[in-house]
């Protein structure tokens, strides 16, 4: 089958949803330009691999770029000999990543993948990589970093800015690059329903940082690979490759800053319900309740307060299709524990500052809740806000 040129959807770089009965087991996507050299090899030894235990229950889908050397001419001629085979050309919109995204978009398996078409990635490692997908990992990605990894011929330049380049992006994005031993890999498998209606905005090549960042990522699996030298064509790693990845990263860091920005607003309406409740329960004409009863009241409504907002804009992408009622107690009952830790810390630094430094007691409040925001921002995004059911 083949596509000529096929519209990016409405809903661009978000990958649709599919039922586990309405989808077939595998979709590995080939990202192509200028490739026709190595595209029959390519395609003839992954159906090789797949034939025998997943035919029927596979699918590979090249998606090119509109080659000038008719790349996706050349894989449609294939597709009569191999009716697994599927062939996007693309003639608006550039970049490996987002040629990736439109071939899931397309996809019909429940587990997606990507892998070059140059043979760099070594096919018989998707076995592997296939293993651990059915192990239950959300994301397996194929590692030069890892047991049995490594890389062929690479100068000693490469080999130094491919590190960097990984420092670097611990420096600016530590809670992603932190969970990956090779970030820079273009060559894994991933869960659809970990990625589904999420909202992705790759720049460049490293689609993988994008979605280990935005993706429902809870079990993440590394196999060890040695990356090959090119047998045809050219390379396409340039500097604007490093300078693009720059940019993904700072990208990504103030997408996730917002994300703080948006929970810190949340968290001003609680500090709102939860000064207003205070003030009810302890002012001597009002409640004249003790001060420690009354916060443990005003703080409980303000963590529901809290949660509700949270839940509805602060990680409302990662809580799509997650709202049967099992799952929003799930995700109320680790909010309500991660708080109430918290809280645990707040009544502590509340009563210093009141009992001890003879703070107002509205101020001592405001500083115990600023004190205690950046624990409950960090535990709920990843606990309470990392889905309770794939």
């Amino acid at each position: 089958m083949v596509y000529f040129p096929l519209p990016s959807p409405a809903t661009a770089l978000t990958v649709p949803k599919l039922g586990e009965a309405d989808g077939i087991f595998l979709s590995l996507v080939l990202p192509t330009y200028n490739e026709g050299e190595n595209i029959q090899a390519m395609v003839t030894t992954l159906v090789k691999l797949l034939e025998n235990r997943w035919s029927g229950q596979y699918e590979l889908i090249v998606v090119d770029d509109d080659s000038p050397d008719l790349t996706w001419q050349k894989a449609f001629n294939l597709s009569d000999t191999y009716p697994q085979l599927r062939v996007i050309r693309r003639t608006e919109g550039r970049g490996l990543s987002t040629a990736v995204i439109r071939g899931w978009q397309e996809a019909r398996g429940n587990f997606l993948g990507v892998i070059d078409a140059d043979l760099q990635h070594p096919p018989q490692v998707l076995l592997a990589l296939l293993a651990e997908m059915e192990r239950g990992a959300d994301l397996a990605v194929a590692s030069r970093h890892q047991s049995g990894g490594g890389v062929s011929q690479w100068s000693l330049v490469r080999r130094l800015l491919s590190r960097g380049a990984q420092m670097l992006g611990l420096l600016i994005l530590p809670e992603v690059i932190g969970r990956l031993s090779d970030p820079m890999s273009g060559f894994f498998l991933v869960r659809r329903q970990a990625i589904a209606d999420c909202p992705l905005s790759p720049v460049g090549y490293k689609i993988l940082i994008e979605v280990t960042a935005r993706g429902r990522i809870r079990w993440l699996a590394e196999v060890g690979y040695v990356f090959q030298e090119r047998r045809s064509g050219q390379s396409k790693v340039t500097w604007r490759q490093y300078v693009e990845y720059l940019q993904h990263l700072c990208k990504l860091r103030l997408s996730l800053s917002s994300r703080f920005l948006q929970f810190c607003a949340v968290g001003l309406t609680g500090v709102a319900v939860d000064m207003a409740i205070l003030f009810i329960l302890t002012e001597p004409s009002l409640g004249d309740l003790p001060l420690s009863r009354s916060k443990i009241i005003a703080a409980q409504l303000a963590i529901l307060n809290n949660f509700f907002w949270n839940d509805r804009w602060t990680f409302q992408d990662l809580t799509q299709g997650q709202n049967s009622p099992s799952q929003v107690s799930k995700r109320l009952l680790k909010f309500n524990l991660i708080c109430w830790a918290g809280l645990g810390i707040n009544l502590g630094l509340l009563n210093f500052f009141f009992n001890f430094s003879h703070f107002n007691r509205y101020l001592a409040n405001a500083l115990a809740i600023a004190l205690v925001t950046l624990w409950n921002f960090w535990f709920n995004l990843k606990l309470s806000w990392r889905v309770t059911d794939v």
